[in-house]
């Protein structure tokens, strides 16, 4: 389905869309980040500062995607160009660095959950999942230039998932990323369910969950874990990828942009909530058989995925199929999110230069897998953690900022406040006055609050960089692989940017 007008593609039903934007924004990141980050920063008590930074900066810059996207009917890039030219490159700059950085080792660690899928109809990491996924899986070199060539076993899983990631986006709107969320989310969904109803029925079940819900109100004062709350929802989202910018561009007009921003949030976050029940759920179990305190179980990240819950699998009756249902849910997870980073950036080229989808997405994918296979050397993990730091902690969050400034200062809120009262139903006068508060709720928080909890953020990483290396790497490898990805990237914009546009009778 296309417009007359510009031949864009369209959603072919608006459920396809949520379906699309809810799988970017739930990725592995809900399922393995949220629930340590809740636990660290005061459990249920958490939750107050969370749900104040979904409010006032996520929902927010959320919906301004959304309406940017949809008003100009364009990519992040050419979105921009029509708010003011001289903008155009931090469109450019944001597509550029999630998939030639965050892609390039997102779609590795994916490759991970695959072999990992594998490993679990055998429980392959047998007694030691530490020893296992360090030395015999990822055969961690001894630093970060330690490169040591490529490991077969992770470019196998890695091949996978760029070949899926090629296959569904290869295809288009329509009959690729849509048909692929309509089919992925729901399993998505049912397995989550499954998962943690499985793991309320164990021993030791309760304990877990106490200790994710457990209420510790003093950490509420600490400005550390409000950055952290901020941090968790603008990443989660999938905010200042250029995605939501380019999904909303394929959606026909007078849709309620508001009710979809509200609806793609809440889900997102409804969702690592409940996924986090389950979590520690099973953390509790480790805790309960192994006769230890809970929180001796609890770890973040890689090693909740790759080490704490394979201990769990093989202390699970049935912990075989509970392994492949784990593993496999991630695998989902990675890719609904993935396809909409290859769709970002394709949409701003094929914008910007015209070129056949078929063709750049084939190319994007070819490119993007030689790149991943940096990171499938034996010092892959070192160069994942680094790049992924400064692109999460300073790139993102420079995008939103200056998102926030160019849509509320310079291009006016009151333009895209404008399309957002003027979408969806207009018969109910009470709803018309609830949106048009809503919607002056949201100028005031894009041009003021968001902003300043963003840029504080910024600040309070920056201080803590600066005061020593992160995590004791190199300085050599924090400016290369950090601080160099984010100048080389930004560069790349610029020089895109100012290559002039090709008109479409050309």
């Amino acid at each position: 389905m296309t417009t007359p007008a510009t031949k864009r593609p369209l959603w072919g039903s608006n459920i396809g869309f949520l379906l699309a934007a809810i799988g970017s924004a739930v990725g592995l990141g809900n399922i393995w980040r949220f629930p340590y980050i809740a636990y660290k920063n005061g459990g249920g008590a958490f939750l107050i500062p969370y749900l104040t930074a979904l409010v006032t900066a996520g929902i927010p810059i959320l919906l301004l995607e959304f309406a940017l996207g949809h008003q100009k009917k364009a990519s992040a890039p050419k979105a921009f160009a029509l708010v003011r030219p001289r903008w155009e490159w931090l469109g450019w700059w944001s597509v550029i660095f999630i998939i030639f950085g965050i892609m390039a080792y997102y779609t590795v660690v994916i490759g991970w959950c695959c072999n990992y899928l594998v490993f679990s109809f055998t429980k392959a990491w047998g007694s030691d999942p530490n020893d296992f996924f360090f030395n015999t899986f990822l055969q961690k070199s001894s630093g970060v230039w330690s490169l040591q060539g490529i490991n077969p076993t992770i470019l196998a899983g890695v091949a996978v998932v760029w070949f899926i990631n090629w296959f569904i986006t290869f295809q288009g709107i329509n009959k690729g990323i849509e048909r692929a969320v309509k089919f992925m989310m729901p399993v998505m969904f049912l397995i989550t369910v499954t998962i943690v109803i499985w793991s309320l029925f164990l021993e030791g079940a309760g304990k877990g969950i106490d200790q994710y819900l457990s209420l510790d109100f003093s950490k509420i004062a600490d400005l550390d874990v409000w950055v952290a709350a901020y941090g968790q929802i603008f990443f989660s989202l999938s905010l200042g990828f250029g995605i939501m910018i380019a999904y909303a561009s394929y959606l026909p007009d007078n849709v309620n942009l508001m009710r979809s921003s509200i609806i793609v949030a809440c889900s997102n976050s409804l969702y690592e909530m409940f996924a986090g029940i389950g979590v520690f759920a099973i953390l509790g179990y480790m805790a309960c058989r192994q006769n230890i305190p809970v929180c001796e179980t609890v770890t973040s990240g890689i090693g909740l995925a790759f080490i704490a819950y394979p201990k769990a699998i093989a202390m699970l009756p049935f912990g075989n199929l509970f392994g492949v249902l784990f593993f496999f849910l991630l695998v989902l997870a990675g890719i609904t999110s993935s396809i909409s980073i290859i769709e970002a950036f394709t949409s701003a080229l094929m914008d910007k230069f015209t070129f056949n989808r078929k063709t750049i997405v084939t190319l994007v994918c070819a490119f993007g897998f030689a790149e991943s296979m940096l990171f499938t050397t034996h010092a892959g993990l070192f160069w994942l953690d680094i790049v992924d730091h400064f692109i999460n902690h300073y790139g993102l969050l420079t995008v939103g900022i200056c998102e926030a400034i160019v849509i509320g200062w310079l291009f006016s809120t009151d333009t895209l406040k404008i399309h957002i009262y003027n979408q969806g139903d207009k018969s109910d006068g009470k709803i018309l006055t609830l949106r048009w508060h809503i919607v002056t709720a949201w100028g005031f928080c894009i041009r003021y609050i968001t902003p300043l909890a963003l840029g504080i953020a910024i600040i309070n990483s920056l201080l803590t960089d600066l005061s020593a290396p992160y995590e004791g790497y190199p300085v050599s490898a924090i400016l290369i692989l950090g601080v160099g990805c984010l100048l080389v990237t930004h560069i790349a914009a610029i020089v895109v940017a100012g290559v002039p546009w090709k008109k479409k009778d050309e």
